[in-house]
């Protein structure tokens, strides 16, 4: 008898569905509303060694966010690889988090030391949602 597939399981999927439509969204809004409020969390090095400027991170990021977001919801079959690209995607963008707290930059409402550095313990959290939500074993 083969072991059930915990990662159908009505929490996990929930949980899959929940990011995916999240990442969706915040994808959306790096191409719309939110770029210049994203910029702000482009590390300044991107920059200097890419051909790239913070607007054209921002799009490319966003279009990686809804490709992924996408996935989760679409390509259940391959969970499994998606959840450990999305892990390891919100681990590359983490050190713009980290050069948001580090150079005060303002944006989504992070306008203290305090909001910016609590910021910083969420991005964790979503990297072990995204590999707990797409696990099957």
């Amino acid at each position: 008898m083969a072991a059930p597939d915990i990662a159908s399981s009505p929490p996990r999927t929930i949980a899959r569905w929940a990011l995916g439509g999240a990442l969706a969204f915040a994808g959306i809004s790096h191409l719309f509303w939110a770029r210049k409020e994203f910029q702000a969390q482009v590390p300044d090095w991107t920059t200097e060694y890419t051909p790239l400027d913070k607007d054209a991170v921002v799009v490319a990021s966003g279009a990686v966010e809804i490709m992924l977001g996408a996935a989760l919801i679409a390509l259940p079959r391959e969970r499994s690889r998606i959840g450990l690209l999305l892990a390891a995607f919100f681990v590359a963008v983490f050190p713009g988090n980290i050069e948001q707290y580090a150079k005060k930059r303002d944006g989504f409402g992070l306008d203290t030391d305090r909001k910016r550095l609590v910021r910083l313990f969420f991005q964790p959290a979503l990297v072990a949602w995204a590999y707990w939500s797409t696990r099957s074993r």
